[in-house]
């Protein structure tokens, strides 16, 4: 196991316990109404459509709310993560639920071989997922393994010129960070996550990669999908940059000041060519 794996796998196992016991993931709502969505998921229903019957794939999902969202839409829904106290979550989850959703401990990069190759209609990444991964174009390859031709990706990201932003500063938009993947990760070395918790975290140092939206929609292209759908959106359902934005009643963050300056996440699709 790489020293970047081995940090960030530390880190979220504590993150796991600690995003499940908090409000901003909210799993009360999950076991109290049925028909509770994740608010990641709930935003994207319009371009996610009809997925009732489709065979999917959660690619990093953490402790499965979204997981569980997609699988309350229909699907018949795989959950995969590198975390084991994440998948101890998921699983915790949806035994409360009392849903039919399975999870799989595993690197991503792993997923084929863990999981049936060709055999998924959708594969799903949700928010905050791929800037955790070293390399975008194995990244992509994965995916086109797991799906069956005329199978599609669906993904919805912080857009990778939000990564490059400097959070710390209040009062203008400063790009600090690399916007372009690199080969030696961004350090990071903090006690907190992005939502309010009751505790903080020991396992404090964590490695990231950003990855440009031209390298994503290039490796994609190179693994054998098409792209069907790129929205770029001006909204992320976490207080991004502090001091600069504010709260929507759909419960995304914006901008205070002119949020037309910058696109804040993106929803993107392809589908798997069939030849």
């Amino acid at each position: 196991m790489s020293d970047s794996i081995a940090l960030n796998k530390a880190n979220w196992d504590e993150r796991a316990v600690l995003h499940a016991a908090s409000k901003g993931y909210d799993t009360a709502s999950f076991v109290a109404d049925p028909r509770h969505l994740s608010g990641v998921v709930r935003f994207d229903l319009p371009r996610l459509g009809n997925i009732a019957g489709a065979r999917g794939v959660h690619l990093q999902c953490h402790i499965g709310t979204d997981t569980l969202s997609l699988s309350r839409l229909g699907a018949h829904m795989t959950g995969l993560d590198f975390s084991p106290g994440a998948i101890a979550q998921a699983r915790l989850l949806a035994q409360r639920c009392g849903a039919q959703v399975e999870f799989v401990e595993a690197d991503v990069y792993d997923a084929a071989q863990v999981l049936s190759p060709g055999s998924f209609d959708l594969v799903y990444t949700g928010i905050g997922a791929l800037c955790w991964l070293p390399s975008i174009d194995r990244w992509a390859r994965t995916v086109s393994e797991l799906l069956k031709p005329g199978g599609r990706l669906f993904i919805r990201e912080g857009h990778p010129i939000l990564w490059a932003v400097n959070e710390k500063h209040r009062d203008a938009l400063v790009i600090e960070y690399p916007y372009f993947e690199r080969k030696e990760p961004t350090v990071w070395d903090s006690n907190t996550t992005y939502v309010e918790t009751e505790g903080s975290l020991t396992a404090t140092v964590t490695h990231e990669w950003n990855h440009g939206l031209g390298e994503i929609v290039t490796a994609l292209l190179t693994h054998g999908l098409d792209i069907t759908a790129l929205v770029e959106h001006d909204s992320v359902p976490w207080e991004a940059l502090p001091g600069q934005m504010s709260s929507s009643p759909d419960g995304e963050w914006r901008l205070d000041k002119d949020a037309w300056r910058l696109p804040l996440s993106y929803t993107l699709q392809a589908m798997k060519r069939r030849d």
